[in-house]
């Protein structure tokens, strides 16, 4: 594994998924699946996501779509949150979801608004607990 590359990606992602949940991910992880986790912050956010050639705000919206088509709620609840956090609007993810909807299917669409509308209201209600 190479640090600089390791360290690059647990720095994105901690900006982009907020450090708590980042180092919550590494404190749990055991023997069985901590190199998942290695794995992720080198190749996904260091390699990938530390590259240049898109900004950060386009590959969230990539991944909105991607996620949404491919059925990955879990995933796709922790993306809609780094999305807003590298600016994506409410209303871009609309698009995006309707064009997830349009070309990998209606049910995908559907699944990924109600998943997003989830994720909405959580980051309301955790604003109005504060």
């Amino acid at each position: 594994m190479s640090k600089e590359v390791f360290d690059r990606g647990l720095a994105i992602r901690k900006d982009v998924l907020g450090k708590e949940f980042v180092e919550k991910s590494f404190a749990s992880a055991d023997d069985f699946n901590m190199p998942m986790q290695e794995l992720t912050t080198e190749y996904c956010w260091g390699a990938v996501w530390g590259r240049d050639g898109l900004p950060r705000k386009t590959r969230s919206m990539l991944n909105i779509a991607m996620l949404s088509a491919l059925n990955r709620p879990h995933e796709l609840r922790m993306h809609l949150k780094g999305a807003l956090v590298n600016g994506v609007t409410k209303e871009e993810i609309k698009e995006v979801l309707l064009q997830v909807a349009i070309y990998c299917g209606i049910p995908a669409g559907v699944d990924s608004f109600r998943t997003a509308r989830e994720v909405f209201a959580q980051i309301e209600a955790e604003k109005a607990g504060k």
